[in-house]
């Protein structure tokens, strides 16, 4: 469980596509520290393992399903991604309870300062705009951003300063693409009605 507060950004190292998984390398700045081999990070807000390392490079082994669902097949050498350890269980939920299973990717179609702050729009595809509220929480590649506009297949959030600085979204451009998971809650509420509306029409005796 993760709560969308980006740590840091890293740098990819390398990239290596194998049969049944693709092999990225990235170079964190100080979260690597930390870690072991065995231990899961979110990389654009999508839960990964470490599967090695060597100095302070990070390997994870990326299913090509997880390549597929995911902005990591545009991914390259010098890219920059965000990086989030879990939540600790005595930790501060600063965020919004954020998986790290990524649901879609959607495509920027305006990043860019606005006053003293950043203004970014994401088209989406219908899998997720069915859960944009106003004010709601979404996660963009990993980062816990709040819902300030939404039209039919886009939406807004509002980015300070801070945000731009510590995240990949410094980087970002309109036609990128970028990692999408809709709200936890907003799911859950969403299967509870689907279910309670089946279970009504089935018949009885």
């Amino acid at each position: 469980m993760f709560t969308g507060i980006v740590e840091e950004t890293g740098v990819v190292e390398r990239i290596r596509q194998g049969p049944r998984s693709t092999e990225l390398y990235v170079r964190p700045k100080t979260v690597g520290r930390a870690l072991r081999v065995g231990n899961s990070i979110a990389v654009n807000g999508a839960c990964l393992t470490v599967t090695a390392k060597r100095g302070t490079v990070l390997r994870f082994d990326v299913l090509n399903e997880t390549l597929a669902r995911t902005n990591f097949g545009e991914l390259r050498p010098g890219s920059l991604v965000n990086l989030e350890r879990p939540l600790r269980a005595d930790g501060r939920l600063d965020g919004h309870f954020v998986q790290g299973h990524v649901d879609a990717t959607g495509v920027v179609r305006r990043y860019e300062r606005s006053g003293t702050d950043y203004v970014l729009e994401v088209q989406a595809p219908s899998a997720i705009m069915k859960y944009i509220v106003q004010k709601g929480s979404i996660a963009v590649d990993g980062i816990s951003l709040t819902v300030a506009a939404f039209g039919r297949d886009w939406f807004r959030n509002w980015i300070i300063p801070h945000t731009h600085e510590i995240t990949n979204l410094q980087a970002r451009r309109p036609g990128e693409r970028v990692n999408l998971e809709a709200d936890m809650l907003a799911k859950y509420l969403e299967k509870f009605f689907t279910g309670r509306r089946i279970d009504r029409r089935r018949p009885q005796g």
